[in-house]
């Protein structure tokens, strides 16, 4: 089982050890010159002249500065993927070979890793929100991740700590739901398992145990339940 850790319930909302990382190399970058190696900045493309004053004291005269400005702004905001600093930078106009040069280089000196990205993204929104590993793969895939990368994240979730979860989401919509009747109960529960990636069968199955345990009758919810 992953260690669990906070994260807010979006990409935009999380807070970037990679971005504090970045602000400390630039304000190391301003006492030497910039070295591909060693004490410099890591960020620091020339030389002679700090990395961050050249973005922040005037119009970037390159586009690998502004392309470089533009990521480091966004990465201190929240962490993010190769594919969705690549995007930002295509659609401000940088051109392909600067971007691509920039982000190599971020990836690098690790300040983009897609890897680490993938792994807190699904640690994150499984224990935060419940998701299930099919609707983890799918967010990570809108993001840009590797199809290889998403496999290996989404696998450090095995079945059973998602039918945990699973019967945690319902426990914790049962109350909820009583009043109404029994096939409402279980369309209505399966459902929200569904909707957060569960397979139906997973979803179908802990349904009735909870209901079956607050004392509905197994043969009738039988009837309920769809034919395969």
């Amino acid at each position: 089982m992953t260690r669990r850790t906070e994260w807010p319930d979006s990409a935009d909302g999380m807070s970037s050890a990679a971005g504090d990382a970045e602000t400390r190399s630039g304000r190391r970058g301003g006492r030497g010159r910039g070295r591909e190696n060693g004490g410099g900045s890591a960020l620091a493309f020339g030389e002679g002249e700090p990395a961050s004053s050249r973005a922040e004291g005037g119009p970037p005269r390159t586009p690998e500065e502004q392309a470089r400005a533009i990521c480091l702004r966004l990465l201190t905001g929240s962490p993010r993927t190769r594919k969705q600093l690549e995007d930002a930078l295509r659609r401000r106009g940088i051109p392909d070979e600067a971007a691509q040069e920039v982000l190599s280089r971020f990836e690098d000196v690790g300040l983009i890793d897609d890897a680490a990205f993938a792994d807190a993204w699904v640690e994150s929104r499984h224990h935060g929100r419940g998701l299930a590993r099919r609707a983890l793969a799918r967010e990570l895939r809108t993001k840009g991740v590797d199809s290889a990368l998403i496999e290996e994240a989404v696998g450090r979730l095995d079945s059973e700590q998602e039918e945990s979860t699973a019967r945690e989401l319902v426990d914790r919509k049962l109350r909820s739901t009583r009043g109404l009747d029994r096939e409402k109960r279980l369309r209505r529960l399966a459902g929200m398992l569904a909707r957060k990636g569960y397979p139906e069968g997973l979803a179908l199955r802990v349904v009735r145990q909870a209901l079956e345990e607050e004392g509905e009758d197994p043969d009738l919810l039988e009837q309920h339940l769809p034919e395969h």
